[in-house]
């Protein structure tokens, strides 16, 4: 899949402006948004496709011992056809069978009710900025072992 990674970066960009974003935050955020070969290469990085399209994809880093969700995007075209929804079960099992106990996730603020309604809840905050403004960032968490009490 490294091959795929101008597709998956593609997508990232295509989403992040779905939500109206000005260009010029796109362009800061370009980093960010761009999958290299090495990171498909160094972490958990699992494409949806629909017919023979890469609709979407996600990836799972380990850091500090956490498995974080460190990337979700959905192909603008699929989204509200359930692509988000069956990836992020996907990542879900993924990051079980890694014998994680939670993934956290950093989510943009529009994104913040999909991952609430998939079982997310809300631990805390991130500052962030841009253009000299700040920024919140969710972050959440998604439980993946019940509680033993």
């Amino acid at each position: 899949m490294p091959d795929e990674h101008e597709r998956l970066t593609e997508i990232a960009h295509a989403a992040k402006r779905h939500w109206g974003y000005p260009e010029r935050w796109i362009a800061a955020w370009k980093d960010v948004l761009t999958i290299t070969p090495e990171f498909i290469a160094g972490n958990e990085v699992r494409a949806a496709v629909a017919g023979e399209e890469v609709a979407g994809f996600y990836a799972l880093i380990e850091t500090a011992g956490k498995i974080m969700l460190e990337h979700m995007w959905v192909a603008p075209d699929y989204i509200g056809a359930g692509v988000g929804k069956e990836m992020f079960s996907h990542a879900l099992n993924v990051a079980a069978s890694l014998n994680a106990s939670s993934i956290e996730i950093e989510s943009d603020p529009n994104a913040e009710g999909f991952y609430k309604r998939m079982g997310a809840r809300r631990i805390g905050e991130v500052a962030s900025e841009i253009e000299g403004q700040p920024r919140i960032l969710p972050l959440l968490v998604v439980d993946l072992r019940p509680c033993s009490l």
